[in-house]
């Protein structure tokens, strides 16, 4: 298949990127190197035998450069990542994060409409659920999101829900990531947030390399194993397998499905810190502070429908994950080094 993948030069993007590749896809790429670097997409060239995705430079409110692109392309499908998507970001800033997400997404939309392409992969997040009811979570969970960041994807998740209604045609996948870590084996490609990480395990590489002096785990008497917050992590390679498992054509029909891609097992934040120091024979000072607003005890897939219906299941444990992500950052102390990211 021929390939359109927004935001492929980020972390789940190039490392999709990368599985497509290898997989006999051809890949196109629109990224407008926000917070991402054509270097990534430079190494999965190499990674894959020097099979490369042809980045376009394009940011998705530029309708007519979105245009330009789908127009020019004799595409089967698209993988939508762009996004802005720091949750605490977004709760300063909603109407930068409403405008980017949302606008950008309709642009990509209708681009493909007026192409005659209806072929969709979206890539959402488990921050639809907001605060469980109760885990492990399944797709007809209901959806709360509590910030604006997870409300643009439970609302583009509305949107296209309402677009296979009325235009039947329509054949899209949605697929609600838990939380993907780790890096590709070969320490080539990897997690590189600019600024501060959001996520907790860039941010614990960053305290193991000295970048910063220690973690703070907000709270320390959630009703768990011990203490600290639950959550499902999933080896970035296994996310991106699942893209692959989502588009492929034997699965292909008009209509709308849902998927969440996780490994189904819970880990504590302790736990990630005690794995990543055991991988990366560094010590990792963490300090307690209080619960944030929002936060939960528990939060981890039902995976068994992308299982049974996508012939997907995570490979790779709790040890691999930190494995990987250290050999990523200790390999690339300053991520992408010296290749050009942009400030915006």
């Amino acid at each position: 298949m021929n390939v359109l993948v927004t935001g492929g030069a980020g972390y789940i993007g190039s490392h999709t990127c990368l599985a497509l590749l290898r997989a006999g896809h051809e890949v196109s790429v629109v990224d407008n190197l926000s917070n991402s670097s054509a270097e990534a997409l430079r190494r999965v060239a190499g990674l894959s035998g020097g099979r490369e995705a042809t980045l376009h430079r394009v940011d998705l409110l530029d309708r007519a450069s979105v245009d330009r692109v789908l127009a020019g392309g004799t595409f089967d499908a698209v993988i939508h990542f762009a996004a802005l998507k720091a949750v605490g970001e977004s709760v300063g800033q909603p109407l930068r994060y409403y405008r980017n997400n949302l606008e950008g997404t309709f642009n990509l939309l209708e681009a493909m409409d007026r192409c005659g392409l209806r072929r969709l992969v979206f890539s959402s997040s488990a921050t639809v659920y907001g605060v469980p009811e109760s885990v492990p979570l399944i797709e007809s969970a209901r959806l709360q999101a509590t910030n604006p960041y997870g409300r643009t994807k439970l609302y583009t998740e509305e949107i296209l829900r309402d677009l296979c209604t009325a235009e039947p045609r329509w054949d899209i996948t949605l697929l609600r990531y838990f939380n993907p870590v780790g890096a590709d084996p070969s320490g080539r490609i990897g997690e590189d947030p600019a600024g501060i990480p959001n996520n907790l395990v860039p941010y614990i590489a960053r305290v193991a390399v000295g970048r910063l002096p220690h973690l703070t785990v907000f709270g320390k008497d959630w009703p768990t194993r011990d203490g600290t917050g639950v959550r499902d992590y999933i080896h970035v390679a296994d996310l991106a397998e699942g893209h692959v498992a989502a588009l492929d054509p034997v699965r292909q029909a008009p209509g709308l499905r849902v998927y969440n891609l996780g490994t189904g097992t819970g880990y504590s934040v302790l736990e990630i810190v005690s794995a990543f120091e055991r991988a990366s024979g560094r010590r990792v000072p963490v300090q307690f502070g209080p619960p944030r607003p929002g936060d939960v005890a528990e939060c981890y897939a039902d995976v068994s429908l992308a299982e049974r219906e996508l012939g997907w299941k995570a490979q790779l444990g709790l040890d691999r994950m930190m494995e990987d992500a250290w050999r990523w950052q200790s390999l690339n102390p300053d991520g992408y080094g010296g290749a050009v990211r942009d400030s915006r």
